[in-house]
């Protein structure tokens, strides 16, 4: 194919490798997966890749926080982080479990030759009746969520934090 007199010759432009790419982005990478939705909470699940450590074989208490190496702020926050999660998700497993028998029930209560248009007008009145009903319920679980989200927030931000000081004033311990 012929080119014209005004078209320039395009630089080619070099795609970083991973290798050159690491020399610009130098935080540790994270390979958090995402699992598929639920069929029924319609959440996908966060496979985290730095779950909490395995607890050490001396210790015998499961609750104490003496058997895990390092510190213990970190491995709460992993463990915060996961009963979040298990929150939301068990919120909504009950509410769309409850609202997928709601719906079913009256479709259900319809008769045999309803029209579509009644269907409709059916199904609408009950998302209305459920959005009220459910309006509490949805509210008390959004304040939860949130002081619970904030507080998982704040202690990673601390956790990352103590990280950075420690990162920053290790040349100058002695030990």
């Amino acid at each position: 194919m012929p080119r014209s007199s005004l078209s320039l010759p395009s630089p080619r432009l070099r795609r970083p490798t991973t290798t050159h790419a690491r020399q610009f982005h130098a935080s540790i990478s994270r390979r958090h997966l995402v699992g598929p939705p639920h069929p029924i909470s319609h959440l996908r699940p966060v496979i985290y890749d730095d779950a909490p450590p395995p607890p050490a074989p001396h210790v015998r208490h499961p609750y104490s926080l003496r058997e895990f190496t390092g510190d213990t702020r970190e491995y709460q926050w992993k463990m915060q982080r996961q009963e979040l999660d298990a929150f939301n998700h068990a919120f909504w497993l009950d509410s769309n479990t409850r609202f997928y028998a709601a719906k079913n029930a009256v479709l259900e209560s319809l008769p045999e030759g309803t029209s579509t248009e009644q269907r409709e007008a059916a199904l609408s009145a009950f998302y209305s009746r459920w959005v009220a009903q459910e309006r509490t319920r949805l509210d008390e679980y959004d304040a939860k969520w949130r002081k619970r989200n904030w507080s998982t927030v704040l202690l990673g931000a601390r956790v990352r934090y103590q990280e950075f000081v420690s990162l920053i004033t290790r040349p100058f311990r002695r030990d």
